[in-house]
């Protein structure tokens, strides 16, 4: 009986291998339906840029009909790279910029390089192809050296290293959520794609391709498989876009990324926590993988907005560090003269700006400060600090505020001695001190993380476009229309990024800048001095450049661009409309704007603009302390809440 038994364990043992075996070897059958469906893609992709490029070889492109044939095939080529255009933008986005780049040079700094010097990045491809067509001189070796990039480029794709990421699934699930990012902000657009008419039929053929990559994934990965929930929904989509209309103008993108997009982003969100999915990508580096709407305040992290205090979590000590950075918002104490504080340029009621000017005053009270004070509302969802990126922290933007000769003008030394005379201070930042073991001392970093972290808390409310999106509600028609129009033919989408709208755009690693050509004044005379991105970076492409800022609460936060030349929105619109300062005459020789005009109808403006008030945030703001702490020295008990001016 005893060696039955042992003959009986050894066969469940063998049977069990061969079903292991048996098993593995199907997995490893299945291995090549993922990977091949890649391989061809790209194999195709690569065909049809070679084809491209022989295409522009044989080419006179002084002849309209050869141009044309060149244009055709550029639109054939562009619609194989969008069927991997999951992969691409995502496992090497560098590369990427040299298969399908937007701009020829390109000076954003990355959030992983924040503590590096910017440096210059070479764009090229399909893109800049298309656009270069259109320019009145054509050379036909600078149009092929754009294509021989690509090809160049696309070699990286199919080397080992990103071979060998596609055989766990790991990768997947990143390259999915960045792709549903894109659907929501920039792949309905005229970002990346000149020809607009070929937005839509692009967009088709890239949701038809990534559906078959969904199956051949599910037949590799049976274990980690997509859900059928999330496979219905995407088809959904599918449907929904064969039957809306082919121009972009005429696409409900409202109904698009509320219904379909921002769903399966939920579902693709669980995916990643239910199969503990690992990045080993800086592409992921600010995204959070616990939050369920693209429209979520949670759903990237741009700036630390406490500062020293960061692995502060429990809530009575937040609350005490808010207090006191709640104080020293409103005291002129950390001014040279103790009569202005953070509140004189960055009014609470104001949505943290200044209304009263186009810029605040001078420290001097005789001129005016060169820039207009931006709401501090959102601020922290920017990777770079300051309308020309200047600052990489919320603190460090704070510091530098306090000691500026043209602001609140206080030395270090002198501030820490004014706060520490302060017995209601002193006390705090003593037991503040337990939440930073590594400081012995209060420094300044305990002053600025104080008040960026009071300030930050008012960044967490949602506007009746946000709940429109999250909820079942449906927004007014006029909403509707206007989101419609801001995403297509105004083309404010390009540069205004969902769900911030401001200029960081998915995987919301960088921050853009741009050259608009904003006038010294509403004459459009001369072009404004202020260089802006060029004082921290000087090259061709930064001068004039000012990083693109939030558009949520615009309605409240006039007046308007980094100098305040314009007092409304309309005036805002029509500046846009008109093709920026290059478009009324201005010399603007690196203008990322198009000088044409939008020919939008006062109609599709009126619209505009009652979507541009949905992103009114619904702010609880608080009052205003009724005093400042008592300090030993006497001439500072004079100083007056918020300041003097």
């Amino acid at each position: 009986m005893r060696s039955l038994k042992k003959a009986g364990a050894a066969f469940m043992i063998f049977s069990t291998l061969i079903v292991g075996m048996s098993h593995s070897f199907k997995n490893d059958l299945n291995k090549t339906e993922y990977l091949e469906n890649y391989t061809n893609k790209i194999i195709k992709l690569r065909s049809g840029t070679k084809e491209l490029l022989e295409l522009i070889e044989a080419s006179d492109l002084k002849k309209e009909a050869d141009k044309q044939k060149v244009i055709g095939k550029i639109n054939l080529t562009r619609i194989a790279l969008k069927n991997v255009d999951i992969w691409l933008r995502y496992i090497d986005p560098l590369a990427y910029k040299k298969i399908n780049g937007p701009l020829p040079v390109e000076w954003e700094t990355e959030v992983f390089e924040k503590f590096e010097k910017p440096y210059k990045r070479e764009g090229a491809g399909l893109t800049l192809a298309a656009l270069y067509l259109e320019e009145t001189e054509i050379k036909k070796d600078s149009l092929e050296n754009l294509i021989k990039m690509a090809l160049a480029s696309l070699n990286a794709y199919q080397s080992d290293s990103i071979v060998e990421q596609l055989k766990d699934y790991h990768h997947f699930y990143l390259c999915n959520r960045l792709h549903l990012l894109n659907l929501a902000t920039i792949y309905t657009t005229a970002f990346e794609c000149p020809d607009t008419k070929q937005i839509i039929p692009e967009l088709r053929s890239m949701l038809s391709g990534v559906y078959q990559t969904y199956i051949s994934f599910n037949q590799t990965f049976p274990q980690q498989a997509i859900s059928q929930n999330y496979l219905e929904l995407y088809a959904k989509a599918i449907t929904y876009v064969n039957n809306q209309p082919s121009g972009y103008e005429n696409f409900d993108h409202f109904t698009f990324i509320k219904h379909y997009i921002n769903p399966l982003f939920a579902f693709n969100q669980e995916l990643i926590i239910k199969y503990a999915v690992i990045s080993k990508s800086n592409m992921d580096y600010s995204l959070n993988n616990n939050v369920r709407s693209i429209f979520s305040k949670r759903l990237y992290t741009g700036q630390n907005s406490k500062g020293i205090y960061l692995r502060v979590n429990e809530e009575k000590k937040l609350k005490q560090i808010d207090q006191i950075g709640k104080l020293l918002f409103y005291d002129p104490i950390l001014s040279g003269n103790n009569l202005r504080s953070c509140a004189s340029c960055h009014k609470p009621t104001n949505c943290f700006t200044d209304n009263t000017n186009a810029s605040s005053l001078n420290y001097d009270r005789k001129q005016f400060l060169p820039r207009n004070s931006p709401s501090l509302i959102n601020v922290q969802y920017n990777h770079l600090v300051m309308l020309d990126g200047k600052h990489i922290s919320l603190q460090e933007q704070t510091k530098a505020v306090i000691t500026n000769s043209m602001e609140l003008a206080c030395e270090e030394k002198e501030l820490i001695k004014k706060i520490l005379s302060c017995k209601d201070y002193k006390k705090a930042f003593k037991n503040f001190l337990q939440y930073t073991p590594l400081e012995k001392e209060i420094t300044m970093e305990h002053i600025s993380s104080a008040i960026t972290m009071y300030y930050s808390k008012f960044s967490q409310y949602y506007s009746p476009f946000d709940i429109a999106m999250n909820e079942s509600s449906a927004p007014d028609e006029r909403v509707k229309r206007g989101f419609n129009i801001f995403m297509s033919k105004a083309q404010c989408a390009t540069c205004h990024f969902a769900p911030q709208f401001n200029g960081v755009k998915p995987p919301f690693v960088g921050s853009e800048f741009e050259v608009l050509g904003t006038p010294a004044d509403t004459n459009y005379k001369t072009l404004s001095k202020d260089k802006g991105r060029y004082t921290v970076n000087p090259a061709f492409e930064t001068a004039n450049a000012f990083r693109t800022g939030t558009i949520r609460n615009a309605e409240k936060t006039a007046p308007y661009m980094h100098n305040g030349v314009f007092k409304t929105l309309e005036q805002v619109i029509d500046f846009y409309d008109g093709g920026g300062g290059a478009g009324r005459g201005l010399k603007v020789a690196n203008q990322t704007l198009s000088s044409d005009s939008l020919h939008l109808s006062k109609d599709e403006k009126k619209d505009l603009l009652e979507f541009i008030k949905s992103l009114n945030e619904n702010i609880s703001f608080e009052v205003p302390p009724l005093n400042m702490p008592e300090s030993k020295i006497k001439t500072l008990n004079k100083r007056k809440v918020s300041g003097e001016y």
